[in-house]
C-alpha cells in the first residue's frame, strides 16, 4: 500500500516495530544528559532518585568521546526482544502489516563524525526520529548522539515506500557540537536530584551555534493540523524548518515547554474528541479547540507495577511512560497489560482494550507509540481543529 498517514487513532494498516536487537549500552554525554534531563530529575520518587541516579562520574568506562558508557544486561534486552515479538504478534492479529528496521551489526559498536565520537544503539524508538506527514517520509534532525545515523536502519522500508510514490525529505543534518545545544532549559530548571550539572560546552573547529535538534516525537498529527512542542531554541529551528517545508499542506500549532521533549507521554489523541492526557494541567498548553475535547485521564495506579532493578541499571523514563499507548483504530488501543486500572478505564469510556505485555519501557526509554511508526492508516486530511 501507499505511504498515508495523517494522524494517531484511524484503522491503521502498516506499521513498522522498532528492534533491540545488539542493544549493548547507553552513553552518558551531554546530548544524552540533556534529552532525558526531565525524567532524570524530576519525575520520580525524590526517596528512590539516589538508587536510580547514580553519579556520572561512578559509572562504567570513559567512552573515546568523553562521555561515559553504561552496559545494559543481556537478559534485559532478551526480554525486551520477546516483548516486541508479541507487539509484533498482536499487531498481526488484528490485521496490521508489520515491518522491521535492519538489526544492527554486533561489530559496529561505534560511529564518528569530524565532530564527535558516539556508541551505536538500534532502531528501537523509531518513531523519535522520523514523521510521518500523510504521505512523505520526513527524517528529523535527530537529538542524541548515538542515534545520529538510526533512520538508515529504516531505509529499505523507507525505500520501498518511495518506489510506491511517497515524498521522502531530510531536516539538516546537525553537527552537533556542544555549541550547537542551548542549555536554557537544562539550566533554569528547578526539578530536583541527584543530576550530573550540564557544563559548559567545550569549542570545536565544528562550531556553528544552536543548530535544529527536533525529534519527531514533539509531534502530535491530528489531519490537516501538528501540534508541535518546543522548549529549546533547538525545537523551534526545527519548528520553523518544518513550517516552511510544510506551507500549504499542513497547519503546526506551536505548544511551549509541555515537555523537555516528546509530548507522547504528556498527552495522545485516542480519537477525534477524546485525549489521554497525563493531568488536566496538560490543557492549559494546548492549542484551544483541543481544551474542548473529552479527556481521560489516567488513574493512580494501586500497585508499582515496574520490575525492580539494580543499582547499576539506568533508568530512562518516568512512571508515567504507561501513558505510550498505541491506537489501531478509533475505538481500539493498545496498552501495557502491566496496567489493569488504566485499561479499566478505557474500557469505561467505550474503547476495547488490547493488553500486550511491555516489562522494561523504563530502561530502554519508550512505550508501545515509542516503538511503532504507523505508515499507513486510512485517515485523510481531515479538520479537526476549526
Amino acid at each position: 500500500m501507499s505511504l498515508n498517514s495523517y494522524d494517531e487513532w484511524s484503522p491503521l494498516k502498516e506499521v513498522i516495530v522498532g528492534s533491540a536487537e545488539n542493544y549493548i549500552s547507553h552513553e552518558r554525554e551531554l546530548s544524552f544528559e540533556l534529552f532525558f534531563h526531565d525524567n532524570i530529575a524530576g519525575d520520580n520518587d525524590a526517596a528512590r532518585l539516589e538508587w536510580y541516579y547514580p553519579r556520572l562520574r561512578s559509572r562504567g568506562g570513559a567512552a573515546p568521546s568523553g562521555g561515559t558508557r553504561v552496559p545494559v544486561k543481556p537478559r534485559y534486552v532478551a526480554e525486551l526482544n520477546e516483548d516486541l515479538q508479541g507487539l509484533v504478534d498482536t499487531l498481526t492479529s488484528l490485521g496490521v502489516t508489520v515491518h522491521r528496521p535492519t538489526d544492527v551489526d554486533p561489530s559496529t559498536v561505534e560511529m564518528r563524525t569530524p565532530a564527535w565520537s558516539a556508541s551505536v544503539v538500534p532502531a528501537l524508538n523509531i518513531r523519535d526520529n522520523t514523521l510521518i506527514a500523510g504521505d512523505e517520509i520526513i527524517e528529523t534532525s535527530p537529538m542524541i548522539r548515538s542515534r545520529y545515523f538510526e533512520t538508515q536502519l529504516l531505509k529499505p522500508v523507507f525505500q520501498e515506500y518511495f518506489r510506491r510514490g511517497a515524498r521522502w525529505s531530510v531536516m539538516p543534518r546537525p553537527l552537533m557540537t556542544d555549541a550547537s545545544f542551548d542549555l536554557s532549559y537544562a539550566r533554569s530548571s528547578r526539578a530536583g536530584g541527584p543530576m550530573e550539572p550540564i557544563e559548559d560546552p567545550q569549542p570545536s573547529r565544528y562550531d556553528v551555534g544552536h543548530e535544529m535538534l527536533f525529534d519527531a516525537a514533539q509531534c502530535l498529527r491530528f489531519g490537516r493540523d501538528i501540534v508541535a512542542n518546543i522548549s529549546t531554541r533547538n525545537h523551534e529551528l526545527g519548528v520553523d524548518w518544518l513550517e516552511r517545508h510544510l506551507e500549504g499542506r499542513f497547519r503546526i500549532h506551536r505548544v511551549h515547554k509541555l515537555s523537555d521533549s516528546h509530548i507522547d507521554s504528556m498527552v495522545l489523541a485516542l480519537r477525534p474528541g477524546t485525549l489521554l492526557c497525563r493531568s488536566e494541567a496538560v490543557l492549559d498548553f494546548l492549542p484551544e479547540p483541543l481544551r474542548k475535547w473529552d479527556v481521560i485521564i489516567p488513574p493512580t495506579p494501586e500497585t508499582y507495577g515496574f520490575p525492580q532493578y539494580e543499582d547499576d541499571d539506568l533508568i530512562l523514563t518516568s512512571q508515567y511512560i504507561d501513558l505510550n499507548v498505541l491506537s489501531v483504530g478509533p475505538d481500539t488501543v493498545l496498552v501495557n497489560e502491566a496496567c489493569p486500572e488504566l485499561m479499566r478505564k478505557l474500557e469505561r469510556h467505550g474503547f476495547t482494550v488490547v493488553p500486550v505485555r511491555h516489562r522494561h519501557r523504563r530502561l530502554f526509554g519508550g512505550g508501545f507509540h515509542c516503538f511503532t511508526l504507523d505508515t499507513v492508516r486510512e485517515g485523510g486530511l481531515e479538520d479537526y481543529l476549526d
